[in-house]
């Protein structure tokens, strides 16, 4: 998750940017989607939220040297009071219950 901040005066920075970063990620593999997402409470601040097939995937492309290229346009648009941050999926519930089976579930019981 990348936060950040749209500059005084140029509020759809960051949407424009996103747009220009997301087309050309479009095919990257292991990258699924991400998603661009607005504070109700403060319009000018926004999160990049990207979801991946696996950490091995996102550390790939991460390590990959156009990794910084692509994505630095962004950086200028830094949240300063936030830092980006990885998150791992531990579960995950749909409208018909659970997405993934429970890991837990996966482990035999001691006879």
């Amino acid at each position: 998750m990348i936060w950040a901040v749209a500059p005084e005066g140029r509020p759809g920075a960051v949407e424009e940017t996103y747009h220009q970063i997301s087309e050309a990620l479009v095919g990257t593999p292991g990258l699924l989607g991400n998603h661009l997402m607005r504070s109700i409470h403060d319009p000018s601040r926004f999160v990049v939220v990207s979801e991946w097939t696996n950490m091995s995937d996102f550390v790939a492309w991460e390590q990959d040297a156009r990794h910084k290229p692509t994505t630095s346009p962004l950086r200028s648009f830094h949240d300063p009071e936030r830092r980006p941050v990885i998150y791992e999926e531990v579960a995950a519930y749909g409208e018909a219950g659970p997405l993934h089976e429970r890991a837990d579930s996966l482990k035999e019981t001691a006879p």
